[in-house]
């Protein structure tokens, strides 16, 4: 049972007592962990999956997974088997896409997670382009959870996920679509480097806690600014703005052009140097191959080119 590549001539009568679709199963449960999830990603019920599992620990002759509260933790036979099986999956995969040509219409959804910040950037155009190539796909918007991004993305729960450039791992790959900057928004009607820091700051982000993007450029140059507010939207700093005369808002470019500015508040280029801010598209690296994924890809990078 636990001999692995040892044979290289193939036993044909082995065969018709093998069912390869338990393979993709096992797949799945070992990189979600979870029956309930592996049965979402196959669109079958969490019974059937159940079923199959049993099945599939009977022809392996070894319980492949116990459940450990609510995951369930590959055996030890379960971690030597998972790269074979699944390189066998990948390689059959590649054989049966080979001849076939991809068909742009076949394209039914496209589901990417975006922070609702950035929403107003993207989906406009993003809708235009698809409709303009007369493609009838159904868009879905979701809410960004950068703590379950490389789960949601190996569990094709979300096509991509649209966000500023940062680190999620070797399991994801990154494509920089928007080069931003920020400036600054006041009702101070001139604006230098001892006015910025002497006045007190609105910071914008929609975590809880955690050091705001512009103060981790500041305090590599050894500044600070003094945050006074800090809220989830732009829109409501912008709001608080026209209330409070001294009060400074530092804001991405291409988010502020989508968001009421009143007449009373200014505009500035920030008074110190703030590195660029790229945006882009982030996938799982497993998908890098799959033709329905690369000409998304492909489509994605022609919108904001």
């Amino acid at each position: 049972m636990n001999t692995i590549h040892k044979k290289s001539i193939i036993d044909m009568s082995l065969f018709h007592r093998i069912d390869i679709n338990l393979y993709p199963l096992f797949v799945a449960i070992y990189e979600q962990r979870s029956i309930s999830k592996a049965a979402q990603i196959l669109c079958i019920t969490q019974s059937a999956a159940s079923h199959a599992l049993q099945r599939l620990r009977q022809h392996l002759q070894d319980d492949l997974f116990v459940r450990a509260g609510a995951k369930m933790l590959p055996t030890p036979f379960a971690e030597q088997i998972y790269p074979v099986i699944k390189n066998a999956l990948i390689a059959i995969q590649n054989i049966s896409m080979q001849k076939q040509q991809f068909d742009p219409t076949m394209v039914q959804t496209l589901k990417i997670a975006v922070h609702d910040e950035i929403e107003p950037i993207i989906f406009p155009r993003l809708v235009h382009h698809f409709q303009k190539s007369q493609l009838d796909i159904q868009f879905l918007s979701l809410k960004l959870d950068r703590k379950t991004i490389v789960a949601d993305l190996a569990a094709q729960q979300i096509d991509f996920v649209i966000d500023l450039e940062q680190n999620f791992g070797d399991k994801v790959a990154f494509q920089k679509l928007v080069t931003d900057e920020f400036v600054v928004c006041s009702q101070h009607t001139q604006m230098d480097e001892q006015c910025y820091f002497s006045f007190p700051h609105i910071g914008v982000s929609s975590r809880r806690t955690g050091v705001l993007v512009e103060d981790i450029y500041l305090k590599r140059k050894k500044l600070s600014r003094q945050i006074f507010l800090r809220c989830q939207h732009y829109s409501t700093a912008l709001q608080i703005l026209t209330q409070q005369p001294n009060a400074i808002l530092t804001i991405p470019k291409n988010i502020l052009t989508h968001l009421q500015v009143a007449d009373s508040l200014k505009i500035f280029d920030v008074p110190v140097n703030l590195p660029k801010i790229n945006m882009g598209m982030y996938w799982h690296i497993d998908l890098e191959d799959n033709s329905r994924h690369a000409f998304l890809r492909s489509e994605l990078s022609k919108i904001f080119a």
